[in-house]
C-alpha cells in the first residue's frame, strides 16, 4: 500500500510545466509564442526567464502559426501556447502547416471540461479535438503531470521530424478550474 501511496504522491508533485519547458529545451526549441493565459502561466515565465528563448506574446494564436513557419525557415524551432478557445482562431491558418509541410508544435491548457464555470468556454472546449483533427493536426492528451515529460517529448519528435502539425491538450483538471471569487 505505501509503494501506491508513494507513487500517487510522486505523480502529484510533479511540475508539469517545468517538466514540460525542459523538454522544449531538450528538443532545441528557440522561440515560444503564446496569448496570455493563466493554465500556461508558469511555463511562460519559464520561457521568459531562458535568455537562449524567445518568449513572444501575440495578439491571436493564428500569428504563432507563421511565427511558427518563419522559425522553421529560419533554421529554428517554435512552439505554440495557447488556451482551447483559441483554436478557432487557427482553423483557417492550419491549413498553412498541412500545405507547406513545417513542424507546428501546440501546446493547449483546455477549457470548458468537468467544472467549468464559465458557460462560454464549454462549446469551443468540446469541439476543440475534433476541430484539430479536422485541420490536419495530430493530437496527443495529457491528463496527469507524471505524463507530461514522455507525451510532450513523443509530440515534440513527430513534429519536428516529420514535419508535422502536433497538439497537445493539457486536460482542465491538470490546469485547475478557474474560480471567479473575488480574495480577500
Amino acid at each position: 500500500m505505501s509503494g501506491k501511496t508513494s507513487r500517487a504522491r510522486s505523480a502529484a508533485s510533479v511540475d508539469w510545466p517545468a517538466a514540460i519547458y525542459r523538454v522544449l529545451k531538450s528538443q532545441r526549441v528557440r522561440q515560444v509564442s503564446y496569448v496570455p493565459d493563466a493554465g500556461h502561466k508558469r511555463l511562460i515565465e519559464l520561457c521568459h526567464a531562458d535568455k537562449r528563448m524567445a518568449a513572444v506574446p501575440l495578439t491571436s494564436e493564428e500569428e504563432g502559426i507563421g511565427l511558427a513557419a518563419g522559425a522553421w525557415l529560419g533554421g529554428e524551432r517554435a512552439a505554440l501556447l495557447m488556451q482551447s478557445s483559441g483554436v478557432g482562431n487557427c482553423v483557417n491558418a492550419f491549413t498553412l502547416a498541412a500545405n507547406c509541410k513545417f513542424p507546428l508544435l501546440m501546446l493547449i491548457t483546455m477549457r470548458g471540461e468537468e467544472g467549468e464555470l464559465n458557460p462560454w468556454q464549454i462549446p469551443m472546449g468540446r469541439a476543440t479535438p475534433e476541430t484539430l483533427r479536422l485541420g490536419g493536426v495530430r493530437v496527443f492528451r495529457l491528463d496527469h503531470a507524471a505524463d507530461a515529460p514522455a507525451k510532450v517529448s513523443a509530440a515534440a519528435r513527430l513534429a519536428f521530424e516529420d514535419c508535422a502539425a502536433v497538439a497537445v491538450t493539457i486536460s482542465q483538471s491538470l490546469i485547475g478550474i478557474k474560480s471567479f471569487e473575488e480574495k480577500p
